[in-house]
């Protein structure tokens, strides 16, 4: 029985294979359980900016759901992983850990019924950087100190013999 002659082609595989061959286009366009737009992890990777390994980070830690597998198990994604990949990366953006943006991720499922836990999320997150702030001001307070302490034994070099840098003294428990 001759097969039909779209077939015939897509068995000449000596060098038609891969992403981009006739036979995984045939298969992908065949295949019910992927998604259209099916991509391997690469492109994800040019189009999100992320590296291979982090997607599979994400992917193991559950921040993304298991990728379906193509014939020669390769991962296969779709534009909702996309989709999922940048609104991790803008969550991380805002400072929240991947344990948080795995509860956003949850959170952003479940739609209507989510405002209010994402708010106390947001709260939450707000206290912490606000304590940050003040940490930082705090530090920015003290190398304006340290500065000041060098610009002072700087110029005092200028008329004087050099002394032992007073930061570096202070630092090591010698106070001058």
């Amino acid at each position: 029985m001759p097969l039909n002659p779209i077939l015939n082609g897509l068995f000449d595989l000596s060098l038609d294979s891969g992403l981009h061959s006739r036979l995984y286009d045939f298969v992908m366009a065949t295949n019910h359980h992927t998604e259209s737009a099916a991509m391997q992890i690469g492109e994800v990777s040019k189009r999100t900016s992320l590296t291979v390994d982090a997607i599979r980070f994400y992917e193991k830690r559950r921040l993304l759901p298991k990728a379906v597998r193509s014939a020669g198990r390769f991962r296969l994604y779709g534009e909702g992983t996309i989709e999922r990949l940048h609104f991790i990366q803008q969550m991380q953006g805002l400072g929240f850990s991947l344990r948080e943006v795995a509860e956003l991720i949850h959170l952003r499922e479940r739609k209507v019924d989510a405002c209010e836990s994402v708010k106390e999320l947001l709260k939450a997150k707000l206290i912490h950087v606000r304590a940050k702030l003040q940490e930082l001001q705090h530090l920015e307070s003290e190398l304006e100190i340290d500065l000041r302490k060098c610009n002072r034994e700087l110029d005092h070099r200028r008329q004087h013999a050099a002394c032992a840098c007073p930061v570096l003294e202070e630092v090591a428990g010698v106070s001058q």
